[in-house]
């Protein structure tokens, strides 16, 4: 939960504090270049945001049968691999950045995909629901940066839509929900 709010917070100071940069524009990953004069806040954001999705996945793999919090943890694992390949760096840190940044996007809109389905069967329909969309509109977004010359926009919609699930899934947790026998009735 702390990881992803780090994270968000991390690239909107970076980004107000880097010259010439525009969110809408440009992915996240600029202000964490190689010479990026706020690549240290992006990089801790990036590992604030690893540290937290390996927590996320324990919690997840108590709560929500099934394989979600495998994805939680890859996602985890590749951001820490996006912190680790800054951009600007070589043409194979480059590579190796494209690499770690798609399975954390893959990753990312699979964690709710693969929650929805233990949520619904444990009667939680309205918050399977709600991970099937969240699922969609971030592989949509994430997918759409691949296509356009301006990914800022639509990398900060899935990102933040992703970001926002697996902080409501862990405030969830961590109120004492799981998608065992049906507890909640709020989050149906």
């Amino acid at each position: 939960m702390l990881g992803p709010i780090a994270f968000i917070v991390a690239w909107l100071v970076a980004g107000a504090r880097t010259p010439g940069y525009d969110p809408l524009s440009d992915a996240i990953s600029r202000t964490a270049a190689d010479g990026a004069p706020q690549r240290h806040v992006m990089e801790a954001g990036f590992v604030l945001y690893a540290a937290g999705s390996a927590a996320g996945a324990v919690a997840l793999r108590r709560a929500v049968p099934g394989p979600a919090w495998i994805a939680s943890a890859v996602n985890g694992a590749a951001t820490l691999g996006v912190a680790l390949t800054p951009l600007e760096h070589s043409s194979a840190m480059d590579t190796a950045h494209a690499v770690a940044a798609t399975t954390g996007y893959v990753s990312l809109a699979l964690t709710p995909l693969l929650a929805a389905r233990p949520l619904a069967d444990a009667g939680h329909r309205r918050a399977g629901a709600a991970s099937v969309a969240t699922g969609a509109v971030v592989a949509a977004c994430l997918a759409a940066t691949a296509v356009t010359d301006d990914p800022g926009l639509p990398q900060r919609l899935g990102l933040t839509t992703g970001d926002i699930w697996l902080i409501a899934t862990g405030t969830a947790i961590l109120a004492g929900w799981s998608a065992g026998p049906a507890r909640d009735t709020a989050l149906r």
